[in-house]
């Protein structure tokens, strides 16, 4: 027989009987059930998986597998906004794998207090995402600067072009900045915490505009169209920057007990 290794996908609180309800069919990132090891006052959300798939050597090879990793990711997450949407969970990160149900139930022993405490501090709350991006397209000849037209010195029209386009990155990026600091002054009286990721760029950034912040807020969930609406609308006076709202989610960036993939 094949060995079969846990896979655990977030922390929340058992119930006093049997411990919070999962959906029969809510599957995990290989398709198997997902269920419940409990530790009371904990449990934990975890699903079986094979392990030459999930083993820490495996993971070491399949974490550089983008379709592999994009495939097990929406299904870790997938679970998690499912649990999400009934009770507070503290997600772990992706790939978090233990030997068996008894380590499961050890880890919960040996964290208790912590996620005892994340619980309170994040129960009736939901994160949102907010990232604000510079729009600094290349300046085609129709929006060059108007002394370049007739200019007989193909070099110094370049020149001059150059400049231009520097000035505009310059004038839209401080344009930026300024939206940055009012997201988080729309922010401020409704948000009760916030996290500065590093802005995304290459392959995780969009076809367009340059990502100059990357932001996560806890939000009470009673505020989060109050909070959407605000920052939607942050970037409203500043030309070529723009705000992306996403949300509500689990608080992922906000669940501060994480260790790595593959842990046993």
């Amino acid at each position: 027989m094949k060995e079969q290794l846990t896979y655990v996908y977030a922390v929340l609180r058992a119930s006093p009987a049997r411990g919070p309800a999962v959906p029969d069919a809510l599957r995990g990132v290989t398709g198997a059930p997902v269920a419940l090891v409990r530790s009371d006052p904990l449990a934990a959300a975890v699903s079986t998986v094979p392990g030459e798939e999930f083993s820490e050597s495996a993971l070491r090879e399949r974490l550089e597998d983008l379709a592999w990793l994009e495939a097990t990711a929406r299904a870790h997450h997938l679970v998690i906004e499912t649990l999400a949407a009934h009770t507070t969970v503290l997600p772990l990160r992706l790939a978090t794998v233990y030997l068996d149900g008894l380590r499961v139930q050890q880890m919960l022993r040996e964290g208790r207090e912590r996620f005892l405490v994340l619980l309170d501090r994040l129960t009736g709350h939901v994160e949102w995402g907010v990232k604000v991006y510079a729009d600094v397209p290349g300046v085609p000849a129709a929006t060059a600067p108007a002394d370049d037209i007739g200019e007989p010195d193909p070099g110094r029209a370049y020149l001059r072009r150059r400049r231009y386009e520097r000035q505009t990155r310059q004038d839209t990026l401080r344009s930026a900045e300024k939206a940055v600091r009012r997201t988080a002054e729309l922010a401020r009286p409704l948000a009760v915490e916030r996290v500065r990721h590093r802005p995304q760029q290459g392959a995780l950034a969009p076809a367009t505009g340059e990502n100059v912040a990357n932001d996560a807020y806890l939000v009470p969930r009673r505020l989060g169209e109050e909070f959407r609406d605000r920052m939607l609308h942050a970037a409203d006076e500043f030309p070529g920057v723009r705000v992306e709202v996403t949300g509500p989610w689990a608080p992922y960036s906000f669940a501060t007990w994480q260790k790595g993939a593959g842990e046993r």
